[in-house]
Formats: structure tokens, C-alpha cells, sequence
């Protein structure tokens, strides 16, 4: 059982040599995770996840580390560091390089292996994560917990669904059924539904297990093709579903030894169609037992009592089993290997039964020994004599035995026996064979330190010299010839090198272990004495070869010598090609079946009957280049007989002169570390070492001065080069540049004349608009002057209908005062006395009060012309907002509710005048009131001054009348002038401003200057009418005296009742 310890490596190999796991166990590989602290300690792995292919998986330790392992290409590497412990793993997406892993903090995350980036994180568990179920086409993933169970969609890695319950039933699974829509959910109080994952309808519900059964259901398995559910739990018994059916079909009893199910799962078989027959029951001892749910035999288990099981997955192919033990390694099992007895073929059915031959003996007389793997034929027992010899030779061979007793229960004797029987060894079994020979101590570590060396200085440039079309097998040879160097300084400089390791490169190069081990085993036992004359050939070896040729074959060493041909021409490539280039692959093998199974000096014996059997054409040929030629190409020879003749030289050749007697019994390479290899000249080695060394920096300083050179002669090139394409860019510019200047002043002119033109037809607009703005104006300012001279011409008519109405009431008045005279003139004797007292007193009170009624009729007059202006203000500022909004709704819009709140505003204020005007009738009405109890009183005071008194009080309440009407008419005047001055300026200021240009607003700037100006006239012509009339009055002052009393109170009532706003007046 191999082992490996991840440590602190990021990635590497799974195992260094080619697994070969055992029957009984089937353990390919043991993964350990361990620090490399001062106290080392074992990271336990917690979980793991196969792929959809089977043949890579992912394993999670409690520190959060995950790693990908590559069964098929043997590499681990670490993909991603979570730094917490991972609860559940899921590697079988839709993309493929992406894996899920749900984390302590009860979140999941999806990573990619590749990239080792992070490709969404995903929330919503409130406990730890337990379970991770991807759907067959690897679109959505169920992660379950114990109190909820969430669909996800894995394209958008959104929660898409979640599985709420009662606190009081936990949930045990949630999963998909294999290449299935259907969820199945699994609880704790043994209830199983099957929903449907895209409606998550419910389809079906198992029912409650036996009454019998006591068994609470923990762990679940599904076969592949959906139709059978395993369910086991703290009993062991198990319980077989038929979900078709919805059916409890079988319950298995486990072995006693069984008292729980940890786990179960169904092993997948390529010829099963989906109904697997296999399960796997993992029980609380940690044996996971496999049994056939069909036949319920026990298959085969892995596990035991001292390794205990912790958890297991299986491979979707059914090849491999990963289980995590319960000391925290990981443990990778064939299941070819563990179902090998299991699937071995029945034995045949036709026995065959031979005749005994004519010397039948008896049984009793048969008997058989073993001697030095050669079997001795029964003899008679009157042969005792020669009985006895053979059993000494089992004593003495017994010594022999042990000294060739090699690995794995093989005799080297006896490999012998059967080389020479057959020729050669089992193509199927050589490489172990040959591993066994030559006793390989595989020393992993020591290798590793070779190889960790990196590629030796010598053979950085080895594919120049020896240009291999396999880059694989390029780099095995270099990496071999490199361990080499590494391990002695002789094999940097050892030219033929390349030649004798690449046979056994290309033969082992899926191992480069044991093609390091056996080349270096073969330059120890079978190249001895190779390097004493370095760096020339083995002299002493050529001349072995030769003293043995002469011995042989005289005749062909003098035709050898006749040609000049030295055996550095007919032996050394031989040796030093180790007859790669001579042979095929299949004589190649052959010969080295024979060479490892014998002693050292085989091979150079091999060299003299290559010469002996190919004698022929060698005395045909007279030139040295055909000889040459001849030891350096395949040629028309049997294998088979240069063998023989190689075993025929190793028995028949002298001992003096046979190389046996000069070469060291093999030696197999010591175990841990590889033995020192110092057997060369040192100090020739050296020299050349320094001589190479200083070759070579002198090398390296000329290439580094050339390379200087040939670098500043790139510079002056490429500055060359930038130069000239500089002085190419400058002129290719300067004529982009001349053209673009001259597209430019043909642009300007085209702009300078359509600026013109432009301009041209903007002044003419301009003209255009400031004629129409001319006669818009005009049109405008004649309007206004039309508009002035008719309200002159009807403020005109109506003062003169005014003056018209007053001298026709005058003249009524005169009328009524001349009937009315006679009358006063017989009253006039009466009161003629008091008259005179009074009358100048009286006189002077009238005209004062009539020059102050007559100011205040002309100021009320004013004001009620400026109302008049101000209100025909109004209408023409209506009008103008009107046109206004005719060419500007969109502002008049933005100004209603502008409007609104004046409009409310003088609401308020009406309101408020109403109040005022109640409050004033109330005032009223109580001074009327006060008069009449005034008046009342005084009669009852004063009787005799009755007439008098009623004429003063009647005149004091005409006077107060006329005082309040007169207030009344004021303050109405001014209140009215100002709302309408306000009402028409904020309309002016809100529909003209923003939208009338400067001329618009200088024409009415010329509109109010000439109103102002027309009100001014009217001012005028009114004073001018006024001081007339007061003039007309004043002559007539005295005549009407009288009069003026009554035509006041009637007058003041007129003007009261004409002047007063009907809504004002409050009854």
C-alpha cells in the first residue's frame, strides 16, 4: 500500500509508482495531510465529492483546505483555502470546473478549480448544512439542514424555493432522485414525499413502515435508475422501497455485529442498466460491508476493526471508493481489485484425463524433490545410491538457494532454467522480473532529491544534439541523464551517456524511478572499469574483448587488423550503444533478459559472438568504413544464436583470459541512499571540470559580449529603423498635415462665405422682425391713443350730461325756491329780528360749510374719476392679458395660481369689508338711535324752543350725515382706487414682463405715461369746472341760502345710493 502525504505542497503526484492494489484489501493509495510544524499533527479530512466523470474528486480537511485530485492524470493540487471547516461538498455541476461547499458559518460558496476564484456566495441556512444534492443536468442544487431545505437555481445562483416545518419535525434529506425531476424529502418521524421539482407538486407518499419495525430512518440510497430506496438507521435491519410502487418490498437483516447504519450506498455497475444489485452499508464499527440486495450475500467489505470507516463515496463509474478513516486520512480503493474473486471465471466444465505411460510405477514408489528449482524424476528405491547423491546436492544447494533468492519469492536459478528453456522472459511479466534481478531499492526520496535538482548544466541543450521527436521522451531522458549527473561529476561528461540510458528510457519512461535505478545499476555491475581511462575509451575492457576474440576466432582479429579496425571500431559501439543500434526492440529484450539473469561479463561476451556470428560478411568486407558501417546499423543476424554463442564463450573461454575473472559480482544499489560512484580518474575528471568550467565562462562572457554587441546592434538598428520611420511619420505627417491645412482653408472659405450668407440672412430677419416690432409698436401705440381719445370724448359727454343734469336740478331748484319765496317772505318779518342777530353768523357758517362741501365734491369727484381711469385700467390690462394669453398659454398656466391666491386675497379682504360695513350700519343705527333719544329729551326739555331746536338738530343731523357719507365715499374711493391699481399692476407685472421684450415693455411704459397724462387733463378740465362753479355759487350765494339746505340732503342721498356697491350695503 503506497502512502502520500500532502504536507505543504500545492500540488504534486498521488502516487510514485504504478498502484497495484492488493486482493484483500484493494487499497490503491493512502492520502495523508500533515504539518510540517515543530509538533507536526494530521489535518483530518471531513468531506468529499467525486465529479460526474468519476475519475477526479475534491476533499476538504477541517482547517477548510480543498484539494482536487486526478485519479487518471495521478496529480493533487490545492484549489482553494475556505479557513473554516467545509460540511458538505458537491462536485458534479453543469460546468464542469465548478464545485459547491457549504461552510461552518452556514453559508455556501461555488469556487472554481481552475481559476481558484470565488464564483457566488450564497445565504439562508440558520444551522449547519449537512447535505448538497445537484440535479442531474446540473442546473439546480438542494442544500439541506435540520430545519430547512432550500432549492437553488445554479445559473443564477438564486434561492429559488425553501422547505419550511414545524420546529417539532426535523428534516433527515432532501435530495433529487438520479436523472430525475424529483425531489424526494426525508423526516424524522419516517415520512418520505416525492415532489416535483418544477411545480413542486406532490407526487406521491410513501407509507409508514411496519408496525413491527422500530427502526428510525437516518440514512437513504437510491439506485441509479430511480426505482428502489435503501433507508436504514439505528437497527440493523434495512428496508427496501420499490418506488414505482410506492411498496415496502424487502427489510435485509444485517449481521448481529451490526447495530447501526452509518451510511448506505449503491455501488454502480456499467452492465446493470441502472438497477444496481451492490450496496454498501457503512455500520458503527466502521466496516463498510457490500452486500447484493438480490441474493443478500456478503460481497466483500473494506475497513476493520482497528481502521475504522468514517464515511465513504463512490465514483459514478463504480471504480473507486473514497473513504475517510476515522484517524482523518483518506483511503482510495479499486473496486476491480476488491470484486476480482468476486468476478472470476467459473472453472471449465470439461476435464480432460491422460493415460498413464507403459512404466506405470506405484504410488507408493512415487516420490519427487526439488533440488535447485530442477525437478528429480521418481527412481526406484534399488537405485539408493544415486537417491543419496541428489540429496547432497540438496544440501549444498539449499546454501545456493539462499544466495539467490530474490524479492517478491523469486530464485534467480530458476529464472535461469526458464530463460534457457523458453529464450526470453513473459513479455507480461519482464519489467518485474527484471526489478526483481536487479533488487531496485526504489528510494523515492532520494530520487526526488536528485530530481529536485533541476535540469544539470550538461544537458540544458540536449535536444540539439539529439533531436527526439517525443517531447515526453526528450524530457524523461533529460531528466534521467540529469539525476545522474547529480548523483557522480562523471556523468556530466560521459559522451556516450545519452546513447546507453536511452533505451531504457523509452522503456521505462512512464517510471522514471526504476529507468534511474537500472541505469544506474547497469553502469555499476555491467559498465565496471568503463571509466579508468576517461575520456577515452575503457581500454582495459576493449582489451578483454580482444584477448578473447583472438582466443576464438584468430582469424577474424587478424582480418581486423589487417584493415586497421581497432576494437574501439567493433566493440565500443557496441557496448556503448548497449546494442541498441544493432537490434530491434524485441532482440533487444531478449538479450537483456539473458544479460541481467547472468553475471557482469556477459555483456562483453556478447560483444565477442556478435563479432563470431557475423564473421561472414564481416571477412567479405576489405574497407574500414564498411566495417564502421556494419556496427552502427541493424544487420541480418539471429538473436537466438548470438545467445548460444554467448553462453557457449562464458563455459568454453580460459579462465586467464575470461573477463569473469576481472569483473566484481553484481552488486544491487543499497536502500535509502545510492552508494558513492567514484570509480574514474578524479583528477582528470577535475581538470576537465575546470577546463570546462572555464571554457564555459569564457564561453559565457563571449556570448555575453556578443550578446552586448548584437544588442547594441539591435539598438542601432531598431533606432535606425525608429529613426527612419520617425523621418516616414514626420513626412507622412507633414503632408497629412498640408492636405488638412488645405481642407481647412477651403473649410474656412465655405464657412467664411456661409457665414457671410448667415449673417447676411440674419440682418435681414433682424430687419425683418424689428419693422414688424416697428409697426407692432405703432399699431399698438394707435391703439392705445384711439382708446385715450374715446374714454376723453366719453369722459367729455359724461361731464357734460353732469353739468347738463346739475343745471337742469339747479334750475328745478330755483323754480321750487321762487314758489316757496312768497311763503318765506311772510316768514321772513317774523324771524327778520332774529335773522339779523344770526345772520351774519349763519352767513359765514354756510359758506365756510359750503367752500368745505365744495372741496370735498370736486376731491370726490377726482377720486371717482381716478376709479373710473383705474378701473378702464383694468379692462385694458385685461385685454392685454388676454392677447397674452393667446400667445402664451403655457405661462398663464404657470400664473393661475398666482391669480388664485390674489383672487382669495381679495376675497378676504371683501369679506373683511362686509364685516366693516355691518359694523358701520351697527354704528349707525346706534347714533340714529342716540339722536332720537336726544331729540326726545330735548322736546320734553325744551317745548318753547321746539321749532328752533328741531331746525338746529335737523341741520346738526344733516351735517353729520353728510360728514359720515362723506367718510363713507372716502374711504370706499381709496380702497376700490388702490385693489384696482394693485389688481391691474399685478396683472400687468405677471402677464407682461416674462413674456414682452424690451420694446413691448417701452411701449407700455409710453401707454402709462400717456393714461398718467390723460388723467392729469381730466384733473385739470375738472378743477377748471369746479372753480367755476364755485364762482357761479358764490354770486348766488345769498338768494339761495335756503335752498342749499334742502338740495345738500337731497343731493347726499342721491349720492349715496349711486355711489354705494350694491354689496356693500347691509339692510
Amino acid at each position: 500500500m503506497q502512502s502520500t502525504d500532502l504536507g505543504n505542497k500545492e500540488s504534486g503526484k498521488i502516487w510514485h509508482r504504478k498502484p497495484s492494489p492488493a486482493t484483500h484489501d484493494g487499497i490503491i493509495v493512502n492520502i495523508v495531510h500533515s504539518t510540517s510544524e515543530y509538533h507536526p499533527k494530521v489535518l483530518r479530512f471531513l468531506n468529499v465529492a467525486f465529479d460526474g466523470l468519476g475519475d477526479s474528486f475534491i476533499a476538504g480537511d477541517h482547517q477548510g483546505n480543498i484539494y482536487a485530485f486526478d485519479l487518471h492524470g495521478n496529480r493533487f493540487a490545492l484549489v482553494q483555502r475556505t479557513a473554516q471547516a467545509c460540511t458538505a461538498l458537491a462536485f458534479d455541476l453543469r460546468r464542469k470546473s465548478e464545485f459547491l461547499v457549504a461552510l461552518a458559518d452556514y453559508s455556501i460558496k461555488c469556487f472554481d478549480t481552475v481559476t481558484r476564484e470565488l464564483v457566488s456566495w450564497m445565504r439562508g441556512h440558520e444551522s449547519s448544512v449537512s447535505s448538497i444534492s445537484v440535479h442531474a443536468a446540473g442546473r439546480y442544487a438542494i442544500t439541506t439542514s435540520s430545519d430547512t431545505a432550500q432549492l437553488w437555481d445554479l445559473d443564477t445562483f438564486q434561492r429559488k424555493r425553501k422547505l419550511n416545518i414545524r420546529q417539532s419535525v426535523g428534516i433527515q434529506k432532501v435530495f433529487f432522485l438520479p436523472f430525475s425531476n424529483t425531489i424526494l424529502s426525508c423526516f424524522k418521524d419516517n415520512s418520505i414525499f416525492a415532489w416535483e421539482c418544477d411545480t413542486l407538486f406532490c407526487k406521491y407518499q410513501l407509507p409508514a413502515p411496519p408496525e413491527g419495525s422500530s427502526i428510525v430512518y437516518k440514512v437513504f440510497a437510491v439506485t441509479r435508475d430511480g426505482r428502489i430506496l435503501a433507508a436504514g438507521g439505528k437497527s440493523n435491519h434495512l428496508h427496501l422501497w420499490c418506488l414505482e410502487t410506492t411498496q415496502l418490498f424487502r427489510i435485509i437483516q444485517m449481521p448481529t455485529k451490526v447495530r447501526a447504519v452509518r451510511h448506505l450506498e449503491f455501488l454502480p455497475d456499467s452492465f446493470d442498466a441502472g438497477s444496481n444489485q451492490v450496496l454498501g452499508v457503512l455500520s458503527q464499527d466502521g466496516i463498510m460491508r457490500f452486500v447484493n440486495i438480490q441474493t443478500c450475500k456478503l460481497l466483500f467489505e473494506i475497513g476493520s476493526l482497528e481502521e475504522g470507516i468514517s464515511s465513504s463515496v463512490i465514483s459514478p463509474h463504480g471504480r473507486y471508493i473514497a473513504s475517510i478513516m476515522e484517524n482523518g486520512s483518506l483511503n482510495i480503493y479499486s473496486v476491480q481489485a476488491l470484486t476480482q474473486e468476486i468476478n472470476k471465471p467459473p472453472p471449465p466444465l470439461v476435464k480432460v484425463i491422460e493415460d498413464l505411460p507403459n512404466n506405470t510405477l506405484s504410488s507408493s514408489n512415487l516420490k519427487m524433490k526439488m533440488v535447485s528449482g530442477r525437478v528429480q524424476r521418481p527412481a526406484r528405491s534399488k537405485e539408493s545410491r544415486i537417491q543419496t547423491r541428489i540429496l547432497k546436492q540438496n544440501l549444498e544447494g539449499n546454501v545456493d538457494n539462499k544466495e539467490n533468492e530474490l524479492s517478491e519469492g523469486l530464485n534467480k536459478k530458476r529464472l535461469q532454467i526458464l530463460l534457457k528453456g523458453y529464450g526470453e522472459y513473459p513479455t507480461k511479466y519482464r519489467m518485474f522480473i527484471w526489478r526483481s534481478l536487479l533488487q531496485l531499492p526504489e528510494n523515492h526520496t532520494a530520487f526526488s532529491s536528485l530530481v529536485d535538482k533541476g535540469t544539470h548544466v550538461a544537458y540544458l541543450n540536449l535536444q540539439k544534439k539529439y533531436p527526439i521527436k517525443s517531447r515526453k521522451l526528450l524530457r524523461v531522458l533529460q531528466r534521467t541523464l540529469s539525476a545522474l549527473a547529480h548523483w557522480s561529476a562523471i556523468f556530466s561528461d560521459t559522451p556516450f551517456l545519452p546513447l546507453l540510458a536511452f533505451p531504457f528510457v523509452k522503456l521505462f519512461q512512464n517510471n522514471q524511478l526504476i529507468c534511474f535505478e537500472v541505469v544506474a545499476t547497469l553502469i555499476i555491475n555491467w559498465c565496471q572499469h568503463w571509466f579508468e581511462y576517461f575520456p577515452n575509451p575503457p581500454i582495459n575492457i576493449l582489451s578483454m574483448i580482444e584477448n578473447v576474440l583472438a582466443f576464438h576466432d584468430k582469424e577474424l582479429l587478424q582480418h581486423f587488423i589487417e584493415r586497421d579496425v581497432t576494437s574501439q571500431l567493433y566493440a565500443w559501439p557496441l557496448l556503448e550503444t548497449v546494442f541498441s543500434e544493432v537490434l530491434t526492440r524485441e532482440e533487444w529484450l531478449r538479450l537483456f533478459d539473458n544479460v541481467f539473469s547472468n553475471h557482469p561479463s556477459f555483456l562483453l561476451m556478447a560483444v565477442v559472438a556478435y563479432n563470431t556470428c557475423s564473421r561472414a560478411p564481416l571477412l567479405n568486407s576489405t574497407l574500414k568504413d564498411d566495417i564502421e558501417y556494419f556496427f552502427h546499423h541493424r544487420n541480418n543476424l539471429d538473436i537466438n544464436d548470438v545467445i548460444r554463442e554467448v553462453y557457449r564463450l562464458m563455459e568454453t573461454t580460459p579462465a586467464d583470459i575470461h573477463p569473469r575473472s576481472m569483473l566484481d559480482a553484481f552488486v544491487a544499489l543499497t536502500k535509502g541512499q545510492y552508494p558513492i560512484f567514484n570509480q574514474y580518474p578524479k583528477f582528470i575528471v577535475d581538470y576537465q571540470t575546470q577546463e570546462r568550467e572555464r571554457i564555459r565562462n569564457d564561453e559565457l562572457d563571449f556570448l555575453r559580449e556578443r550578446q552586448t554587441v548584437e544588442n547594441m546592434q539591435a539598438k542601432v538598428d531598431e533606432q535606425r529603423a525608429e529613426d527612419e520611420a520617425w523621418y516616414q511619420k514626420q513626412e507622412l505627417l507633414r503632408r497629412a498635415e498640408e492636405t488638412r491645412r488645405e481642407m481647412l482653408l477651403q473649410e474656412e472659405e465655405k464657412m467664411v462665405q456661409q457665414r457671410h450668407r448667415l449673417a447676411a440672412a440674419k440682418r435681414e430677419l433682424k430687419m425683418k422682425e424689428m419693422r414688424l416690432q416697428d409697426a407692432a409698436r405703432r399699431r399698438f401705440l394707435k391703439l392705445q391713443q384711439d382708446q385715450r381719445e374715446m374714454e376723453l370724448r366719453r369722459l367729455e359727454d359724461e361731464i357734460e350730461r353732469k353739468v347738463q343734469m346739475r343745471d337742469e336740478e339747479i334750475a328745478a331748484t330755483a323754480k321750487d325756491l321762487e314758489m316757496k319765496q312768497l311763503e318765506l317772505e311772510s316768514q321772513k318779518r317774523h324771524y327778520e329780528k332774529d335773522l339779523t342777530r344770526s345772520q351774519d353768523a349763519i352767513a359765514k357758517e354756510i359758506r365756510d360749510g359750503a367752500d368745505a362741501h365744495r372741496r370735498k365734491v370736486a376731491l370726490e369727484e377726482h377720486m371717482f374719476r381716478n376709479l373710473l381711469e383705474t378701473s378702464q385700467l383694468g379692462n385694458r390690462t385685461r385685454r392685454v392679458v388676454e392677447d397674452n394669453l393667446a400667445k402664451a398659454e403655457q405661462a398663464c398656466l404657470d400664473a393661475d395660481w398666482q391669480i388664485q391666491a390674489l383672487h382669495k386675497q381679495k376675497c378676504d379682504d371683501q369679506q373683511r369689508s362686509e364685516g366693516y360695513q355691518e359694523v358701520a350700519t351697527l354704528l349707525r343705527k346706534n347714533r340714529r338711535r342716540e339722536i332720537e333719544v336726544l331729540n326726545a329729551m330735548m322736546k320734553e326739555e325744551a317745548k318753547k324752543w321746539k321749532e328752533a331746536e328741531e331746525k338746529e338738530l335737523h341741520l346738526e343731523s344733516a351735517k353729520r350725515a353728510s360728514a359720515l357719507s362723506d367718510a363713507s365715499r372716502k374711504w370706499f374711493l381709496k380702497q376700490e382706487t388702490s385693489a384696482a391699481r394693485e389688481h391691474s399692476g399685478d396683472l400687468l407685472c405677471e402677464a407682461e414682463l416674462p413674456w414682452l421684450q424690451r420694446e413691448h415693455m417701452a411701449s407700455n411704459y409710453l401707454s402709462q405715461t400717456s393714461q398718467l397724462n390723460g388723467v392729469s387733463e381730466m384733473d385739470s378740465s375738472t378743477q377748471t369746472f369746479s372753480s367755476r362753479k364755485t364762482t357761479e355759487w358764490n354770486h348766488t350765494e345769498h338768494d339761495l341760502l335756503k335752498k342749499v339746505r334742502n338740495l345738500r340732503q337731497r343731493l347726499t342721498a342721491q349720492a349715496r345710493d349711486r355711489c354705494q356697491p350694491p354689496h356693500l350695503l347691509v339692510t
